[in-house]
């Protein structure tokens, strides 16, 4: 079974601060944030992954360091937010679902061990931690049934927060891309996830992958707390 990834690098990343894309910012082992991604993805799925990276600011650093997958290019990367991004790529990935995440997340390769059974399931997720709701990430709630409610930086009364991987399932794909493009140009991925829930009804399970870690690069004490763990 090919596995379609998509990581979303377009942004400028000013709040770490960096002269580079974010998804290049060295760890600690010497590596990238993004080769981290690349070694987990490829351990995991092997000769059946096929990668594509969204791509904007500084581009062409991306490219000379991942020459080896596929591009698609938000030319729009300083006005616009991951809805965009993620937009372009499920328009142009080939049939089936896709797994996707921010290029900014440093994680323990054991949580794409856990997410294969729901792709292989045909079931859309979004991967949780339970055990921190911080003001800067996006948080979630759940329905009756256990499937995500709202999933935003404003929820109140929040079960935990997103870590930034995700996949939507070959059924589901058309209700994201509609939702995906009703929201504004400024908002994240997250608000197409939501509004396909309001419209359709679609069905996303939240991951519990908090015995795992896994940190969104955003700020010195990510990057630091990333460190701690390779």
């Amino acid at each position: 079974m090919n596995v379609q990834a998509v990581i979303l690098a377009a942004g400028m990343g000013t709040r770490l601060g960096k002269p580079w894309p974010k998804p290049l910012t060295p760890l600690v082992d010497g590596r990238t944030i993004m080769r981290q991604q690349m070694d987990n993805l490829e351990k995991a799925f092997g000769s059946d992954l096929r990668v594509m990276t969204v791509i904007g600011f500084k581009l062409e650093l991306i490219i000379e360091a991942f020459p080896n997958v596929a591009y698609v290019y938000n030319e729009n990367y300083d006005q616009t937010n991951t809805n965009r991004s993620l937009l372009k790529a499920l328009r142009i990935a080939g049939d089936g679902g896709v797994l996707w995440m921010n290029g900014d997340v440093v994680f323990d390769p054991a949580v794409l061990e856990r997410v294969k059974p729901l792709m292989q399931a045909g079931t859309s997720f979004i991967c949780v931690n339970t055990s921190a709701t911080a003001e800067e990430e996006v948080k979630y709630t759940v329905d009756a049934d256990g499937h995500v409610a709202l999933l935003s930086k404003t929820v109140e009364n929040a079960l935990g927060e997103s870590v930034g991987i995700n996949y939507i399932s070959s059924s589901d794909r058309a209700n994201l891309i509609a939702g995906l493009e009703a929201c504004a140009d400024t908002d994240y991925f997250e608000r197409g996830i939501e509004i396909a829930i309001e419209k359709v009804g679609m069905k996303v399970v939240p991951l519990d992958i908090s015995d795992l870690f896994a940190v969104e690069v955003d700020f010195e004490d990510d990057l630091a707390r990333a460190n701690t763990h390779l």
